[in-house]
């Protein structure tokens, strides 16, 4: 019996082989780098700032609306870093007759200089990432934050924070978790950035919220997708 031999021209297939198996190493190596990251799965994750920037002041005590810095939350999927022209309607820097255009709110403050400068120059302040998901994956705060998923589900009572801390894994399993039973995490549409709302009831009953939830879920027949293609496309 004769011996079957491929043709010889199946010999240049064999160093694009081998080359795609060092790429496809390669590949899985950088995927696994990022998706495991301290940015992306470590809770306290907390990088130091240019500017020390205080939720617990901005969005606690004064009571400032996440979507006035925000602006983009509830409208696209990004939920958009606030240009510098925002910090400036409040700590507008002085000119050289000493008058500041807008809002003068700690004018001197060195805290407040990477802001100054950014206005004056129109360079952007180095914002450090605190929440960063992969780029395999795909998440939209939009499809969220309008349903009445609220900030605090993935971001935590960030008006308590002076520095901004990562509080969720934010992992496949965790978004998993939230799909799959997502009541507790439903809220009126207009308690969504309120971000110390409780359910009405929660303080003798604690699955108040997921009861209200339920109800707001069906009467908007909110169907959480856990199909692959809905954040990996």
């Amino acid at each position: 019996m004769d011996r079957f031999l491929f043709p010889r021209w199946v010999n240049r297939f064999v160093p694009l082989a081998g080359a795609g198996f060092v790429a496809f190493a390669i590949y899985s190596g950088v995927v696994f780098v990022f998706a495991t990251a301290p940015e992306t799965i470590s809770v306290g994750h907390a990088p130091i700032q240019p500017v020390p920037f205080s939720h617990r002041l901005h969005a606690g005590r004064l009571k400032m609306d996440c979507r006035y810095c925000h602006n983009t939350v509830d409208e696209a999927a990004q939920a958009a870093v606030p240009p510098t022209a925002t910090c400036g309607n409040c700590h507008s820097p002085a000119g050289a007759d000493g008058t500041a255009k807008y809002a003068a709110v700690l004018v001197n403050s060195p805290n407040l200089e990477p802001v100054h400068s950014s206005i004056a120059t129109g360079e952007s302040v180095d914002w450090q990432r605190v929440h960063d998901l992969p780029d395999f994956v795909y998440f939209d705060h939009s499809a969220h934050v309008t349903r009445g998923v609220s900030c605090v589900s993935c971001h935590g009572r960030v008006d308590t924070m002076d520095v901004v801390t990562q509080v969720e894994p934010l992992s496949m399993a965790f978004c998993l978790d939230c799909h799959r039973s997502p009541d507790a995490h439903i809220r009126p549409l207009d308690e969504v950035t309120n971000l110390a709302w409780q359910a009405p009831g929660s303080e003798t009953d604690p699955h108040a919220a997921a009861l209200l939830g339920a109800e707001i879920r069906k009467e908007n027949d909110i169907q959480p997708s856990t199909n692959c293609s809905t954040c990996h496309r």
